[in-house]
């Protein structure tokens, strides 16, 4: 069985974005070397996440919006995560909801998706480096 890990680097300079990652993550499936496995994409800090969805603006327009509703990030006050003196409660909440990882299929080398499924990073409380863990492990 092979092995492969990968980190991917992200310096988002607002504060919340939803960013495309299926590119890096296809390089990296074609780097392992694995034609049959899995793919694990994980977000490696606590109000990041990654999810599986549509490439569609609107879509994540709608995300932006809901998740304000869900956890607004003013005022900062409302959360005692705050009481640290961190600004980020709704980050972690938002991430709690978004989820964590995401595993793909990997099928005769390729991310075995389905119609219009793509692997996104979700940033919650940006303007600092963080990093998404890919591992791959097959034949």
């Amino acid at each position: 069985m092979k092995s492969y890990r990968q980190e991917l680097w992200f310096e988002i300079p607002q504060r919340r974005a939803f960013v495309n990652i299926t590119p890096q993550v296809e390089t990296c499936v074609r780097e392992s070397g694995v034609r049959e496995g899995l793919c694990l994409v994980n977000a490696m800090h606590i109000t990041a996440s990654v999810f599986i969805n549509d490439d569609e603006r609107g879509l994540h327009a709608d995300y932006e919006e809901w998740l304000e509703e869900l956890a607004p990030h003013e005022p900062i006050s409302r959360y005692r995560h705050n009481r640290t003196g961190e600004d980020n409660g709704d980050a972690h909440l938002k991430r709690q909801v978004m989820g964590r990882e995401v595993v793909v299929a990997i099928t005769a080398g390729r991310l075995d998706f389905g119609p219009w499924e793509q692997i996104f990073y979700g940033e919650f409380d940006g303007r600092r480096r963080k990093r998404v863990l890919v591992k791959i492990i097959g034949e």
